[in-house]
């Protein structure tokens, strides 16, 4: 209970923490055993950009790295210099990933470059293609697990964990379409076309995981839908309850914890327990609708009703 009329509620359970963590150390033990792979196609092979999908599998692992920390960084506790917690650190990983992932781009244009003013032909594209097929398969299952499970938990960092290792995949299925068609042409200047323009998509993906995470570091409300759900919620728990109106209601998401804070308008004649026993129904009412939320209710006497722009109830 928070003085002055505010009150507040928060929930995010440990075990959820300890989950996340125990899945940001499989992914980068999976990039691990992915680079190993791709490495050894591009051993076999002598692909420039097979050498390329590699070097992405190195920025795998570092971005790995970051969503762990990431991870254990947002799960600590509120202290006297975070009073609202360290769930932004996902945030920064995913801002972090982005530009990596713009890192990884440049390095395969780079490397496409250089093989397009040397062209060359390849050593044993089939079995090259066949083993980075291997990491391939690899890694979009697990991208297609951690954007379902991080988005499932609310883990920006994991989310953002899936969707490189998601564009890794689309680098992998370009290069090795550029290899199948090389060798079947006979045109090895395919192999390092191809790879670059996976580059530029791959470009264009990691723009928009950056832009994505600012917005939230910006304090982003959360989406329409979810807010006029929420206001719902609101209106059904304290309907006949002796409140007046709900106003001013704002929201920002930081990391897995959704903040929640409205104007509670009461009569003057109630009591404070009566106002206290109201803003427990709504907040428990909230936290069944919506996992991971902390609710600051400020509450106010009638004449503070607004004419316009109050959700009366």
């Amino acid at each position: 209970m928070i003085a002055e009329g505010q009150t507040e509620r928060a929930g995010a359970p440990n075990d959820r923490n300890g989950s996340i963590a125990l899945v940001a150390i499989a992914s980068i033990v999976v990039a691990l055993a992915a680079m190993a792979i791709k490495f050894v196609a591009y051993w076999v092979t002598g692909s420039v950009a097979l050498y390329s999908d590699a070097l992405e599998g190195i920025v795998n692992v570092v971005t790995g790295v970051i969503a762990l920390v990431a991870v254990r960084v947002s799960a600590r506790p509120a202290d006297r210099r975070h009073p609202f917690g360290h769930h932004k650190a996902e945030y920064f990983s995913a801002v972090f990933e982005g530009a990596l992932i713009a890192v990884a781009a440049v390095l395969i244009l780079h490397e496409a470059w250089n093989a397009i003013q040397s062209p060359r032909m390849l050593a044993a594209p089939l079995l090259g293609l066949s083993i980075a097929a291997v990491a391939t398969l690899l890694n979009a299952v697990w991208a297609v697990f951690l954007i379902r499970w991080g988005g499932q938990n609310r883990s920006p960092a994991l989310v953002a964990d899936g969707h490189h290792v998601m564009t890794d995949v689309l680098t992998s299925v370009g290069v090795m379409a550029g290899l199948v068609l090389a060798y079947v042409t006979g045109w090895p200047l395919l192999d390092p076309l191809i790879a670059a323009a996976v580059a530029l998509n791959i470009l264009w993906t990691g723009w928009r995981l950056t832009s994505s995470s600012l917005s939230s570091l910006m304090d982003e409300a959360v989406p329409r839908e979810e807010l006029a759900n929420l206001r719902e919620v609101i209106k059904a728990a304290a309907l006949g309850k002796g409140a007046i109106q709900v106003h001013d209601l704002r929201t920002r998401r930081a990391g897995s914890v959704t903040f929640i804070e409205f104007h509670l308008v009461v009569p003057g004649s109630m009591t404070v327990a009566e106002s206290h026993a109201i803003c427990d129904r709504i907040e428990a009412e909230i936290e069944t609708a919506m996992q991971g939320v902390e609710v600051l209710i400020h509450v106010e006497p009638e004449n503070e009703k607004l004419r316009r722009g109050g959700l009366d109830l």
